[in-house]
């Protein structure tokens, strides 16, 4: 238990300097992007330093599997320099009891990240979007949410912005049924007008309605002066695009939110495809870091004095970079529906975790 501790110790200092590193290189690579794009609009530099560091988090959450595979490089490369792999072998204990506590840690450690990480950079991340949209076009802003089994959309114009509540969507995702529009004054946010229709389709540039009643909010008596229209035309900013990529987003939803979103655009009748591989994705981040933990292990496990650290640095990067390349391209494919999402998403973890287990087993036994 103490060697174990002692390994947990070691791995766990290897990743916090990998860590403090890459964190230190993201927030100048961002900086200096956020120089780029805003540095001459007069934009103080606490605000820039600020959007990047809302970038950072989840950009570090993304490379967590490559940041462990070195860490794991790290660390037995460190105890082959100093021979202390020599002295655990040599008091008995063989490369699988060694990797045990370890082993464990990082799945614990993922589980961790999972639950405590993962709100925080899908948190940062709707910060940015949205401080970004206002910087962009404060103007014509326009967000898709989805609340229970009710579809909200906002849009944006040069009168005001409009809330758009829809009960339920086709299965075109463009065609909304029992739908309220609310139109806001944009410099005191008092309510001008409200219409209900039966039916509303999204055409390009325009909402065009159908059974309509319209309501003149400003008017002395709203319901008396009411209006009903069999067809109504309204100009619209939102495009089929624009609502897609923002049920697309799936990393700015937290994974402890997912299901009710999931639940929510099921509700809808949306395609909740690329958010259930996400959540499934997050779930699998354990068993990936654990897997990337062996891989690291079994390619330095030598001596160090036995030569070619150079070559098993090199060998160690690439199969890292392999193994994340081949979870997000699995990924994909089931984003898809290319294959199933169970086999996309933890199908590379598994098989990397029992190829390296494979490897050691071969390396200690023959």
């Amino acid at each position: 238990m103490t060697l174990g501790l002692y390994l947990v110790r070691r791995l766990a200092f290897s990743f916090a300097m990998i860590g403090a590193v890459f964190f230190g290189m993201l927030m100048l690579f961002e900086t200096v992007e956020m120089v780029r794009r805003f540095g001459g609009s007069g934009m103080p530099t606490t605000e820039i330093v600020w959007l990047a560091l809302l970038r950072v988090p989840s950009t570090l959450y993304q490379i967590l599997p490559l940041l462990t595979i070195l860490a794991s490089m790290s660390m037995f490369l460190g105890l082959a320099r100093s021979s202390e792999l020599v002295v655990v072998r040599a008091a008995g204990r063989s490369a699988m009891r060694m990797l045990r506590e370890p082993f464990i840690a990082t799945i614990l450690f993922g589980a961790l990240v999972v639950a405590v990480l993962n709100p925080i950079a899908a948190g940062s991340s709707r910060a940015y979007a949205e401080r970004l949209a206002q910087l962009q076009s404060p103007d014509q802003l326009a967000q898709i949410s989805l609340e229970g089994s009710a579809l909200w959309m906002r849009q944006g114009d040069a009168r005001g912005q409009t809330v758009i509540r829809a009960q339920r969507v086709g299965e075109d995702a463009l065609t909304f049924h029992d739908v309220t529009f609310l139109l806001f004054e944009r410099a005191t946010g008092v309510p001008l007008v409200r219409m209900e229709a039966d039916r509303a389709h999204l055409e390009t540039g325009v909402w065009v309605l159908e059974g309509v009643k319209r309501w003149d909010l400003s008017a002395a008596n709203p319901e008396r002066e009411a209006q009903y229209f069999e067809t109504f035309e309204m100009p619209s900013d939102l495009t089929d695009e624009r609502i897609r990529e923002s049920f697309a987003r799936s990393g700015m939803i937290s994974v402890w939110d997912l299901p009710a979103f999931i639940r929510a655009l099921d509700r809808a009748g949306l395609s909740s495809r690329l958010h259930r591989a996400q959540f499934q994705t997050e779930m699998a981040l354990p068993a990936l870091l654990g897997a990337m933990l062996l891989v690291g292990a079994v390619l330095n496990l030598q001596h160090g004095r036995g030569g070619g650290a150079g070559m098993r640095i090199l060998l160690t990067v690439l199969a890292g970079f392999a193994l994340f390349f081949l979870r997000n391209f699995a990924q994909v494919l089931g984003e898809n529906g290319q294959i199933p999402l169970s086999l996309a998403i933890w199908t590379p973890p598994i098989a990397s975790m029992l190829l390296a287990l494979g490897v050691l087993l071969h390396l200690e036994d023959g």
